[in-house]
């Protein structure tokens, strides 16, 4: 039976897209992305990627590496990709430097021991690490410097965020902020306490959004994750969520924003009370989120991490204005066609019918909500659309509810040659086939989700 994806409300979604198109919101400086940029699906041949570097549930003296091309269904690409020389790896975080190495920070320390030193590891292609140093953050009296994450500054400044204590409370932790002083990340500003966080508060992610600095930070008396802006990196922060303000819950912690193609928002957490690691997503600028999600395939694996995004060549290609038809990738005699407005995976062949050939000829365009993605128009200029996550053509009525469900975003497909389509609006959703219908469903990250969801483009029927 085909489960409905687990999304926030189709009308509160949709209404808070409305009111902040993908096309106004413009992403600052996140880690790992540098300068200014327009959400946006990537170039026709191109591909977005996020990758993490997170430590393991079952070991803290190493590092996976995980990419994922949409941000929810992260695949391995080398285990126990990074060991230090000595001592442990926790909390890694990770951004891609001007000069194009790859760098990691990290705690160096189990959290039962005293951990004054962070780590830096360095990487031209994200999966083998060189271990550079281990900083001592000069801090009197120091105890633990934890869970350091990487800032880059719209001034270019790279910038890290460390959680530390000191002996004479070991478990009050303090957000302190050091500023790299030379372009080899080897040299630190003295260690600035962010004014307005304050003490007992571990985790400290800041994103910037044009002038304002937005930061996520884990309360270490209740263990919610809090909500607090500033106009500049060093504070004062003004905290103005607190509790469960968002829905995440309690015993959260290690919270990681990053901007998704179609603008939203996305915050992933380590859920360390029950063992599962969340993601959820604003498309307000942080006012609201979505309901938490179990992360499929690392959850329950993968600990505390940070995530970057690139856009790389070598993504999927598919010319628009073109006529084509779409093979199933894992049963090759069924295609998509249009039966009585809905998408259905009959089987479709030579000796099919010219009626049956031309309702399974679509024309490729340009996203309707985003050019960079694609929409489809069938034969009589009808798009395809979902509605209650079922796949249809409707005529385009001109709003921007059905631009956002007309559109999607390529993907690589499980093939060689095929193509999955994510949903523009739900993002993590895909177009695939169950009982030879077409719908949109959220992807749980088996192989299985994978194949019934690529399709290869061919030459059209008709």
């Amino acid at each position: 039976m085909t489960r409905r994806p687990h999304t926030p409300s189709r009308r509160t979604l949709l209404r808070a897209m409305a009111a902040v198109p993908a096309s106004a919101l413009i992403l600052g400086e996140a880690p790992g992305l540098l300068g200014t940029a327009l959400a946006a699906a990537p170039p026709n041949g191109s591909a977005t990627r996020y990758s993490i570097v997170p430590f393991l549930n079952s070991n803290d003296g190493t590092v996976n590496v995980y990419q994922s091309d949409d941000a929810t269904d992260f695949r391995l690409v080398r285990a126990s990709a990074y060991t230090p020389p000595s001592n442990r790896i926790r909390d890694a975080s990770i951004i891609r430097h001007t000069d194009g190495y790859y760098y990691i920070t990290y705690t160096t320390h189990t959290w039962q021991d005293t951990s004054t030193t962070i780590g830096f590891a360095r990487s031209s292609d994200r999966v083998n690490w060189t271990f550079l140093y281990d900083y001592p953050v000069p801090i009197a009296g120091l105890s633990r410097a934890w869970a350091p994450e990487w800032f880059v500054d719209s001034d270019g400044s790279v910038n890290v965020i460390v959680s530390c204590s000191t002996a004479n409370d070991q478990w009050i932790f303090t957000p302190y902020l050091l500023r790299a002083t030379n372009s080899a990340l080897t040299a630190w500003s003295s260690p600035l306490a962010l004014s307005g966080i304050g003490a007992n508060h571990i985790d400290t992610y800041i994103v910037k959004i044009g002038s304002t600095y937005h930061a996520f930070t884990k309360n270490e008396t209740t263990k919610y994750i809090e909500y607090a802006t500033a106009s500049s990196l060093t504070g004062p922060y003004t905290i103005s969520r607190t509790g469960d303000w968002a829905g995440w819950g309690s015993y959260r912690e290690g919270p990681s924003v990053i901007q998704l193609d179609n603008g939203a928002w996305r915050m992933f957490f380590d859920g360390y009370g029950d063992g599962t690691y969340y993601y959820s997503d604003s498309y307000d600028t942080f006012a609201t989120w979505s309901a938490p999600a179990a992360l499929p395939v690392v959850s329950g694996t993968a600990r505390h991490f940070t995530v970057i995004k690139e856009t790389v060549s070598g993504g999927p290609a598919l010319a628009k204005n073109v006529t084509r038809s779409f093979r199933s990738g894992n049963y090759s005699t069924r295609y998509w066609q249009t039966q009585s407005s809905l998408l259905n995976l009959p089987v479709v062949s030579g000796s099919s019918t010219t009626a049956e050939k031309r309702a399974a000829t679509f024309t490729v365009v340009a996203g309707l909500a985003d050019a960079n993605g694609c929409s489809f128009r069938d034969a009589s200029g009808n798009y395809l659309r979902h509605y209650d996550f079922r796949a249809r053509f409707d005529p385009n009525d001109g709003t921007s509810i059905f631009a956002q469900d007309a559109t999607f975003i390529a993907r690589a497909g499980a093939q060689s040659g095929s193509i999955r389509f994510e949903s523009y609006n739900y993002p993590g959703c895909y177009l695939r086939h169950y009982s030879y219908q077409l719908r949109v469903d959220r992807t749980d990250g088996t192989e299985l989700f994978r194949q019934d969801s690529s399709f290869v483009p061919v030459a059209a029927w008709a």
